[in-house]
């Protein structure tokens, strides 16, 4: 019967379709050995997970077989087994199995990295593929890996040939109404997997390894390249606009000294009387945020700019040096002060016992350019790409506009190529200089800023990220110094590489061999902090210098959960100068809550487009994180945890510490309203302008 509604002609096509979806279950039940413990391997779940996994394998292989159906069905009869017919027929098998072979072996090396099918990221790397191109070289044995990819191609032909299947293709007499059938079935899986079905199709468990496992790599891939922006309206619950607003304006209020700005007013005068502020106050006030009555008519009230004083007769501003160390990767579970006992982090946990330590604070997300986000808009994460990576997102009012308010000059270094992930354009497009190993041009040259290159000389190690840590804190050194002897601040943003695969770094400088592991770098990002440190303290600018450590997220985020919290905690801290008393803090909070935080201690009044908070008047009902991936949003108060979900859909969970698990609550309406009303407003001010400064 098969034969007949698949005849002779489609002999090859039947061999392909057969080694795919055999290759396909084969990795995913590798992929399910590999992480047994954490998937739901009950009878039915697991059934319905190969289940799901077999038909989106079928619609994946569909998209293969519809060029070589139409080809099949162009071809007349009399030119079967044809000189040309079996040039393209070999050539396109050849292709297509290479194509198969090779993305099942970058499924693997992905899975290794992220514990993920194909998603954004994958996207991602193929824009940045030189960094990416020489982390793999770097990591993986790439000779031996192509030499297995042309052994199994060829040995998939030599059956392939052995079996018959290219005579009976060739050797055949099929008409065309044989083949139009088959060839129009193939069409309409293709068309139906493209119109009907989401890989959020896949996602039919609580689990997340299973809702992993039942999806296919390569038709992931291709979901993340049409989806890579998610507009929070169109995929994610919402509430009235205004409503929204007046929930996060109360939650930022924070018993701090705020004038707010809930709603503009089209003139001085009713600003005046709406917030009753002395003259002084209110002039101080509408100079800093430069009130203009278009833009007030335009946003309707829609806003969380306010005005936050620090400062009064006896806490004047301060203005020290800031150094910001935003470390690769480096998750709360390898700190000894956490609990490790791998005493990798030597420095980090010494310092953290003289230091104003946050021991609760959690990442937004699971990449750099997050991290970045949270860090410098102090913003829940939006779905989707980070803010980095968007368009529209330069002159935004970030923490380096608060800095540069108070005469500090902002300097952003890098390692490698800030062109990677849109870094040098996104900070130089926000008035931060770039220093960086930069060997190519900003991606928009109208940006106005200083580029300053790492230079050959001053390398001594260097990997596919970029140099080392070690060589990028003397490049901080040196900068330091410039800026101290004219007389001004600094504010300096480090973004580190070192501890990224493939774990390189110099010899002789720690006692693992490098490119071991993951350990290996953890130490020596350590190894390289405590050097720069004792360094700078040689330094005429170390006294009246403010150090901020913290994690940009942790080395990985997957887990069972779609967000798995532990996942996301990562290590905080600020030392060093009079006004850091040294304590450890246990509130739960974010990584968008830590530079409020210092402009407090500094004692600044600014004007604020800040989500976050200062940690240290936090009460425990003002005490939350935001977690997220780039689909799934979370809000973690206490220990519970609500997530919004792409399709408008909503979950809560009670959060057990100990063993990290979640267990499904009734939904607490409240709660998810608050919720949706931080992730709301957050899109709707990047897409409505709300973040940009007032010309």
């Amino acid at each position: 019967m098969l034969k007949r509604l698949f005849p002779d002609r489609f002999a090859l096509l039947r061999t392909f379709i057969t080694i795919f979806i055999s290759m396909s279950f084969l990795l995913r039940f590798t992929f399910l050995v590999w992480n047994f413990s954490q998937t739901d391997t009950s009878f039915f779940k697991l059934g319905n997970t190969f289940l799901i996994g077999f038909l989106f394998d079928i619609g994946t292989v569909s998209f293969f077989a519809i060029p070589y159906c139409i080809y099949i069905l162009l071809i007349p009869t009399r030119w079967h087994g044809s000189l040309i017919d079996r040039a393209i027929t070999y050539f396109g098998y050849t292709l297509g199995l290479f194509i198969l072979i090779f993305s099942f072996f970058a499924e693997i090396t992905f899975w290794m990295e992220f514990k993920n099918r194909f998603n954004f990221i994958a996207v991602d790397y193929l824009i940045y593929s030189n960094e990416v191109i020489k982390n793999i070289n770097e990591s993986y044995p790439i000779p031996l890996t192509i030499i297995a990819i042309v052994a199994i191609l060829f040995a998939f032909i030599r059956i392939t040939n052995k079996k018959g299947v290219f005579v009976k293709t060739f050797n055949n007499t099929t008409s065309f109404k044989s083949k139009l059938f088959p060839s129009m079935v193939f069409i309409g899986i293709a068309l139906y997997s493209t119109f009907f079905v989401s890989n959020q199709g896949a996602e039919q468990f609580e689990n997340r390894f299973n809702n992993e496992l039942s999806k296919t790599g390569i038709y992931s891939f291709f979901a993340a390249f049409r989806n890579n922006e998610l507009p929070y309206r169109e995929f994610y619950q919402t509430i009235d606009d205004q409503e929204a607003f007046k929930l996060v304006n109360k939650e930022l209020s924070n018993g701090e000294h705020i004038l707010a700005l809930n709603s503009y007013r089209k003139d001085i005068d009713s600003l005046n009387v709406a917030i009753k502020m002395d003259s002084l106050a209110l002039e101080k006030q509408t100079d800093s945020l430069n009130i203009d009555k278009d833009v007030n008519e335009t946003i309707e009230g829609n806003s969380i700019l306010r005005y936050i004083s620090n400062s009064d007769s006896i806490h004047k501003p301060l203005h020290p040096n800031v150094i910001f160390i935003c470390i690769e990767s480096l998750s709360g579970k390898y700190l000894d002060t956490f609990g490790s006992g791998l005493n990798i982090t030597p420095t980090i946990d010494s310092l953290a016992q003289n230091s104003l330590f946050f021991s609760n604070l959690y990442a937004t997300g699971t990449r750099t350019v997050r991290g970045m986000e949270a860090i410098t808009l102090s913003i829940p994460p939006t779905p989707g790409r980070s803010i980095v990576k968007r368009e529209n997102n330069q002159d935004l009012f970030t923490i380096g506009e608060v800095f540069k308010a108070q005469g500090y000059e902002r300097n952003f270094f890098y390692g490698g190529d800030g062109y990677f992930d849109n870094m040098n354009t996104y900070f130089g497009g926000n008035g931060f200089n770039i220093i960086d190993r930069g060997r190519g041009f900003l991606i928009d040259d109208s940006i106005e800023t200083t580029r300053i290159n790492i230079e050959d000389s001053e390398v001594t190690f260097e990997n596919a990220w970029g140099v080392c840590d070690g060589d990028v804190y003397n490049k901080v050194l040196k900068m330091a110094d410039t800026t101290f002897s004219k007389g001004k601040p600094f504010f300096n943003f480090i973004m580190t590489t070192s501890n990224h695969r493939p774990y390189t770094y110099p010899d002789d400088t720690i006692d693992i061999p490098s490119g071991t592991g993951r350990h290996g770098a953890v130490k020596y990002t350590d190894y390289a902090i405590k050097k720069f440190l004792k360094e700078a303290e040689t330094k005429p600018w170390y006294a009246n210098t403010v150090f901020v450590i913290m994690a940009d997220h942790c080395a990985a985020s997957a887990g069972k959960w779609d967000l798995d919290v532990m996942n996301y905690h990562i290590p905080a801290l600020m030392f060093n100068t009079p006004i850091i008393t040294p304590q450890k803090v246990d509130k739960l909070c974010s990584q968008i809550d830590v530079f409020p935080t210092l402009f407090e201690l500094l004692h600044w009044d600014y004007s604020s487009n800040l989500f976050g908070k200062d940690i240290l008047k936090m009460n425990p009902d003002d005490e939350r994180a935001f977690i997220s991936n780039y689909r799934k949003l979370g809000l973690l108060k206490d220990d519970k945890l609500m997530v919004l979900g792409d399709q408008k859909k909503a979950s809560f969970y009670q959060w057990n510490e100990e063993d990290n698990s979640l267990v499904p609550l009734p939904m607490d309406e409240e709660f998810l309203k608050e919720t949706t009303s931080y992730y709301q407003v957050a899109d709707y001010l990047y897409r409505n302008n709300g973040l940009k400064l007032n010309e």
